[in-house]
């Protein structure tokens, strides 16, 4: 079993639920994947690392991505990119601003001006919090040169962050994920 088929495996026996939910998108599905089981595991953490890391733009100089979800993928990819030599800050973007001190969107180290970043997410639906992260690394002077995901639901988010001018890359999509095993 090769690392993308053994991510699949975990992925489906640890974060897939099926059943109705609420998705924060608001919309309703018959399945819900909390790629937190997967991405806190050590061997999830170490495989998305590797998977995403293989993907990142070679001229990205930083990952990021929006609280909670991409947390431990930009911390995954980080280290997995050092230890194989590839040196790649982790940013996080906050929801809201730090209500105290810089009041900062953007945690992380200070990079140069239109340093080049992959954002990353764990589930992509609408792909509203992906532009939201987009929108804020812009902000800061940063240029998203990608954007990266575990799974794409394929519900919409691909085709928004298209209309914006990226496309979106993903581990799995919604067909991988629910396919015969």
């Amino acid at each position: 079993m090769d690392e993308r088929e053994r991510l699949l495996e975990l992925v489906r026996t640890r974060a897939l639920r099926v059943g109705r939910i609420t998705l924060s998108s608001g919309k309703t599905s018959d399945y819900y994947v909390d790629a937190r089981e997967v991405v806190l595991d050590p061997e999830g953490a170490y495989l998305t690392g590797r998977l995403i890391l293989e993907m990142v733009d070679p001229e990205a100089v930083a990952v990021a991505g929006m609280t909670l979800g991409a947390d431990p993928i930009v911390a995954a990819v980080s280290v997995v990119g050092y230890l194989e030599g590839r040196s790649l800050s982790a940013l996080i973007i906050r929801k809201e601003p730090k209500k105290h001190g810089t009041q900062k969107f953007v945690e992380g180290p200070s990079l140069p001006e239109g340093s080049k970043m992959a954002v990353v997410d764990d589930v992509v639906t609408t792909g509203s919090s992906l532009a939201r992260s987009i929108d804020r690394l812009k902000a800061e002077g940063y240029e998203p040169v990608q954007v990266v995901a575990i799974l794409d639901r394929e519900e919409g988010g691909s085709e928004m962050l298209k209309a914006k001018g990226y496309r979106l890359e993903s581990i799995f999509t919604r067909a991988d994920l629910l396919a015969e095993k």
